[in-house]
């Protein structure tokens, strides 16, 4: 990404991509920037927006990639969003980008771009996937007949980047669009926008219909714009015009707009035989059904997760750079000098003694948890440029269902295992609270993160039958949990939708750069926390705290079996979980731990209450009486399981 500073963003004419989730957004936002990502969070929200810059013909743009919308009234809180830019930004040019095989179904949203008044240009993105479904698309016909620029693309194999860039130098040369609704419509809208006097980003044709449609936040911006006595005779035409047509108006803007749309792709759109059906279209519905779609995700989650991240990253990277690298190196080295120049034992203490900063938080921060969490990110971002994620989440809608969730709820479930502090935040993208509670309750409980994920696999790997207990425990408690909440809590099903874009060969650049801009974002996040928590360690054994609280906790050390020593890895992970995985890494290679002790050890650790971040993160969420009632069943739960689960195994001899 090229550099750019504040004044740039405040001078520079902006490019707006919108348009529906996986239709091709991101990857055209990395074509014209040169990088896949800059992310922020948007003002206010907790709703992610991507700027760039590019250059077209010597001219320096930003480009705002929008999350994904289906219409200009929204739902979901991305949808407000993206609504929200269109209204407080002057873009020079808005990139509607479709799918093409969908095109009749997401063509009325680029009428209500168009309507609004904003310099929209049509990308008719995934071509290539539609010419070999046998679809002919005539986008100059389209063009001519909707009146705006129309391109045909292929983002992802730098199709139609050349007539975009083009567009977007020769703005003042585009055609006026023209199209109209029917004429008892058309006499509604005016009534409404003739009363509208101020000015407004989008047209008044465009926020008359979303009055008529009882948008309302468009009602309050009226209202604070127009004021109290105009916005009065505003309402009162709103309100005779729904009454006296007696009929769902939302409906029949819907249908209106499907009618023009049918008109504009009339002889735009041809359909051909073809012959057999493709092998990535089969492999979709593979990926999708249920018998076919579970040995995939088996297959992905033993050669993704099990091998690339537990074996190779928690394994072998792991082993030489804490193996060798730290323990028979860089610690023998450090140890040295402080036994030479520092000549108080307290200052030996805080950086290279038992819970050094050096000796134990750089060494669980860059041996520990970055290979593990580098190669997780590597896995992650292989599979998402693949477009694998969607089909997951209509493969398990129907078990979601089950646990009051639907196949959206795969999103932040799927990132809890990168970082459940960030999927807590995404659980905002689900449809009611009932939904984000129970996401919430399941990722505190049940989804380890990538770094404590990586260790436990790397330390139950070694023992034969461990990590089928361990998995078993953790799918089988997700799901009677997330079953019994979902009777629990009341509230209706959403409906569910998304996108199924087409399935791809993942493109090293893409992978190459979002791998290392995870990596280094997680970086710069954690290892501050790991310096700090090694002061705190510290901090609690010179003061003889962190004794208190190990013996405080060897009751419930006993009651799951395991040394006193073990309550140390979880009170790391009150403070990180990955920290808490690591303590019992160590805890492992000291030869501390049976088998047994180990799986139970893994088992209740992963369950353990959330660290601190992540409650945080669930206070401002959920607020203090839901989180605080989270915090304390998982706790109670994640304990009472691992003395189950240590009964069970020593009374039948497994593991032994």
């Amino acid at each position: 990404m090229k550099k750019r500073s504040i004044s740039d963003a405040q001078v520079l004419p902006k490019i707006v991509l919108v348009g529906n989730p996986n239709v091709g957004k991101s990857v055209l936002f990395n074509a014209l920037t040169g990088a896949y990502t800059t992310v922020s969070n948007y003002p206010g929200t907790s709703v992610e927006v991507s700027r760039g810059v590019c250059e077209v013909a010597g001219q320096r743009f930003e480009v705002l990639d929008t999350p994904g919308m289906y219409t200009l009234m929204p739902i979901t809180e991305e949808e407000r969003v993206a609504r929200a830019i269109l209204l407080e930004e002057t873009p020079h040019t808005v990139l509607h980008v479709i799918d093409a095989r969908n095109i009749e179904r997401m063509l009325p949203m680029t009428l209500q771009l168009v309507e609004a008044g904003l310099p929209v240009v049509l990308v008719v993105n995934i071509m290539d996937e539609a010419e070999r479904l046998g679809m002919e698309i005539d986008t100059a016909l389209l063009e001519e007949k909707i009146g705006i620029p129309v391109i045909a693309a292929a983002t992802a194999r730098k199709r139609g980047l050349q007539e975009i860039r083009a567009v977007i130098e020769n703005a003042a040369d585009r055609p006026q669009a023209r199209f109209s609704y029917a004429a008892d419509l058309e006499s509604d809208i005016r009534q409404v926008a003739d009363l509208l006097r101020e000015e407004y980003r989008l047209s008044r044709k465009s926020l008359a219909l979303l009055l008529l449609q009882r948008d309302t936040e468009i009602e309050a911006l009226v209202r604070r714009t127009e004021g109290e006595q105009d916005y009065a005779r505003i309402a009162q035409v709103v309100n005779g015009v729904v009454f006296e047509r007696r009929a769902d108006l939302h409906l029949r803007i819907s249908l209106e707009r499907k009618r023009v749309c049918s008109g504009l792709l009339a002889g735009v759109v041809r359909q051909s035989a073809v012959a057999g059906v493709p092998l990535a279209e089969r492999l979709s519905n593979w990926m999708m059904n249920p018998w076919t779609g579970v040995p995939i995700l088996l297959l992905i989650l033993y050669f993704g997760l099990y091998q690339v991240v537990g074996v190779f990253g928690a394994g072998v990277v792991v082993d030489f750079l804490e193996g060798v690298l730290f323990e028979e190196h860089i610690n023998p080295w450090v140890e040295r000098l402080g036994q030479t120049y520092l000549a108080w034992d307290w200052l030996y203490e805080l950086l290279v003694g038992e819970y050094g900063v050096l000796t134990l938080g750089v060494r669980y921060a860059v041996a520990l948890v970055l290979p593990i969490v580098g190669s997780f990110f590597l896995v992650f971002s292989l599979i998402e440029d693949t477009g694998y994620f969607p089909r997951l989440a209509m493969l398990v809608d129907r078990v979601f269902k089950r646990i009051g969730l639907n196949g959206r709820a795969v999103i932040p479930i799927v990132l809890g295992f990168g970082c459940d502090t960030m999927a807590t935040i995404v659980t905002r993208t689900l449809e009611t609270i009932r939904e984000r509670i129970i996401a919430t309750l399941l990722l505190a409980l049940a989804i380890p993160c990538s770094a404590q994920l990586g260790v436990i696999l790397g330390l139950l790997s070694g023992v034969p039958g461990a990590l089928v207990v361990w998995s078993a425990c953790i799918a089988g408690l997700f799901l009677l949990v997330g079953f019994l909440a979902a009777r629990v809590m009341p509230g209706e099903q959403p409906m569910f939708y998304m996108e199924i874009p087409p399935l791809r060969m993942p493109q090293p650049r893409n992978v190459l750069v979002k791998t290392l801009t995870r990596m280094q974002s997680y970086f710069l996040e954690i290892f501050p926390l790991f310096i700090l928590a090694s002061v705190l360690l510290w901090a609690g054994k010179m003061t003889g705290l962190l004794e208190g609280l190990v013996r405080a906790m060897t009751p419930a050390m006993n009651a799951l079996g395991l040394p006193a020593e073990a309550a140390a890895a979880f009170i790391f992970g009150f403070f990180r979980r990955d920290f808490g995985a690591a303590g019992l890494y160590d805890l492992q290679t000291s030869g501390l731990l049976s088998a047994v002790q180990l799986t139970v050890a893994a088992v209740t650790l992963t369950l353990f209450v959330p660290c601190i971040a992540q409650f945080l993160i669930m206070q401002k969420e959920r607020g203090w009486r839901v989180s605080l009632g989270i915090l304390v069943f998982v706790s109670v739960l994640a304990f009472t399981a691992g003395a189950l689960l240590n009964r069970l195994l020593l009374a039948g001899g497994v593991l032994s």
